[in-house]
């Protein structure tokens, strides 16, 4: 099991080797040749776009992005694919059989770093940037019958962590375990997506769930407008003790039916990733099709209002890939 202070031993090591390779190389790396399960480029470039479960925020985006594409990219011919989240994601591009992803910052570092315990393999380096997105929050919901209101209230009640070995599952472990707390604290663990944790709180068989996601998740508003709801906080100093990439915020009173004041929590950035075989030319298309299109993402999902050009580089916890470079060299972020 990943503890907090190796986790954060993993991630800073894998971020201090992706800078060291920038600097060494001012951002270009060799390549190393793997097949392709897909064309990498060409007229009709197949663009298989990762997300996670469609009850999160990278499932919609990843529809929106998908008709992006295909209007902006001549010849794209775009799809999205569901996944168990990060780690699976990660996984599949790596074997070729994705060229696009979207992923949690920590977990794109403890996949450069190879880390076993994370579900990786082996270092998947054939991962390369393409930007960072929007932030994502840390929200556990709960249901204000179960008397959850801090983190310590958790110990003996019914949690939902999300699917076994997602990122999302992986972050709950290390900030639980920052707040002293275990799964065997805990009066009953399930593995679920978050389409399927709420569910059972309408049920009443589940007293909350925790979500890495985007503020304002569809599945979490839709229970919160019919069920009272408490928003358990993240302190400030749980956050300091995990420390990088984790950072303070808030989810903003309002954000859920019923939440009547703001709540502190944790974030982590979510990226956009591809592989190192992608054309130069289609990853610019990708990238700068990304950035011409916020509006248009934001529509879908209100957590894509968070993409911005100015911190598109922020963190990278893996080398970018050249066509994403090309892109940000012409609007200033790189020499």
């Amino acid at each position: 099991m990943v503890t907090t202070a190796g986790f954060m031993a993993l991630a800073r090591e894998a971020i201090l080797s992706a800078v060291v390779v920038f600097g060494a190389s001012s951002l270009a790396i060799a390549q190393p040749k793997a097949p392709s399960a897909a064309p990498a480029g060409g007229s009709n470039p197949f663009i298989n776009i990762l997300t996670a479960g469609q009850g999160g925020v990278y499932y919609p985006l990843g529809g929106a992005l998908s008709n992006i594409f295909a209007a902006k990219i001549p010849g794209a011919k775009p799809s999205v694919q569901a996944t168990k989240g990060s780690i699976e994601s990660l996984n599949l591009l790596q074997q070729g059989k994705g060229e696009i992803a979207f992923t949690l910052g920590n977990i794109l570092a403890l996949a450069w770093a190879g880390d076993a315990d994370a579900g990786f393999k082996g270092r998947l380096d054939r991962l390369r940037g393409v930007a960072a997105i929007y932030p994502a929050y840390v929200q556990i919901v709960a249901t204000k019958e179960s008397g959850i209101k801090t983190l310590a209230d958790l110990k003996g009640k019914r949690l939902s962590v999300n699917t076994l070995g997602s990122g999302t599952e992986l972050n709950a472990r290390v900030l639980l375990d920052a707040a002293g707390i275990s799964y065997k604290d805990l009066g009953k663990v399930m593995y679920l997506s978050y389409e399927q944790g709420i569910d059972l709180m309408w049920k009443r068989q589940l007293d909350a769930t925790f979500a890495l996601t985007g503020l304002g998740t569809p599945a979490l508003r839709e229970f919160a407008s019919s069920n009272p709801i408490n928003v358990v906080e993240i302190p400030a100093a749980i956050v300091a003790k995990v420390g990088v990439p984790f950072l303070k915020g808030v989810i903003p009173k309002g954000t859920y039916k019923g939440q009547d004041s703001d709540v502190q929590t944790a974030t982590i950035l979510n990226y956009l990733v591809t592989r190192v075989d992608m054309t130069d030319d289609l990853v610019y298309d990708m990238t700068k099709a990304v950035f011409e299109s916020t509006k248009q993402l934001a529509a879908v999902h209100p957590a894509a209002a968070g993409i911005k050009l100015e911190r598109a580089i922020d963190g990278m916890p893996v080398p970018l890939h050249p066509g994403a470079q090309k892109y940000f060299k012409e609007k200033g972020l790189l020499k």
